[in-house]
């Protein structure tokens, strides 16, 4: 996994800076509704799209979290008083203070199943009852534009899905979250040259591709091989999905099963 603290400075030049960043505010708050006036932005990040929620949304409080220090530190900067560092799977909140929570990008991240639930829940218990969770889900299908890019890259080993559609969906009903819309939008700037997509390889983005072993050799000197090594394949689409906090408080799914 990527050293974020390492990535913070570069971070937004190597995705997308404010075009993708505005791309993702909006997609975001046409999820949430027009009255929520509390928002909490989980794993912000370096604030880049937190600071658009008040910027698009007047009168919209929003709360950025992220658990690296230099990420918070950005963030910080961009919403002075508005930035806490902590970790998302025990968020420093009161139970329903929010009625709005986003994790972009987060859901992926994680170690394994246990810590998904654990931060979906802790997303479900410091928002309000009729509040919305909006997160984004299976990233890594995202990247995948078919392109020659991602032909070369289908033989590598699977990475574990942390935040397939179904399975977030699932643990959202565990927490009384509902399903309540869906929205995508594209990541602007992102679409990779074969020469970027092996400087990513080379420093760590594929997590079964460790840098320096044979394997990921191999598929460098693939990467190395395709035509117009400079030129962008299609951007990535990214999918979110908002589930609505029940009224009643009731963890029980519209069948009774917990």
């Amino acid at each position: 996994m990527l050293d974020y603290d390492e990535e913070a400075e570069r971070y937004d030049t190597l995705r997308g800076g404010e075009p993708r960043a505005a791309a993702a505010a909006e997609a975001v708050l046409s999820l949430v509704p027009g009255g929520a006036r509390d928002l909490l932005d989980v794993a912000c990040g370096t604030g880049i799209v937190t600071r658009r929620f008040p910027a698009v949304r007047p009168g919209l409080r929003v709360t950025g979290v992220d658990l690296a220090p230099a990420m918070t530190r950005t963030a910080a900067a961009r919403l002075p008083g508005a930035v806490v560092r902590a970790d998302s799977r025990r968020l420093p909140f009161a139970d329903a203070r929010f009625d709005a929570v986003v994790s972009v990008w987060l859901l992926h991240l994680l170690s394994g199943p246990e810590d998904v639930r654990a931060v979906v829940g802790e997303c479900a218990r410091v928002l309000r009852p009729g509040g919305v969770y909006v997160t984004t889900v299976h990233k890594g299908a995202s990247h995948n534009v078919g392109s020659d890019i991602d032909a070369v890259l289908a033989a590598r080993p699977p990475s574990p899905v942390r935040d397939a559609p179904a399975d977030v969906e699932a643990c959202a009903a565990g927490h009384g979250l509902l399903p309540a819309g869906q929205a995508r939008f594209r990541g602007h700037g992102q679409g990779r040259s074969p020469r970027r997509a092996l400087a990513d390889l080379r420093r760590g983005w594929f997590v079964t591709l460790p840098p320096g072993e044979p394997l990921t050799e191999e598929f460098a000197a693939r990467l190395a091989g395709l035509p117009d090594q400079d030129r962008p394949r299609p951007d990535p689409v990214f999918g979110l999905r908002a589930y609505r906090k029940r009224e009643d408080g009731n963890l029980e799914g519209p069948g009774g099963d917990r």
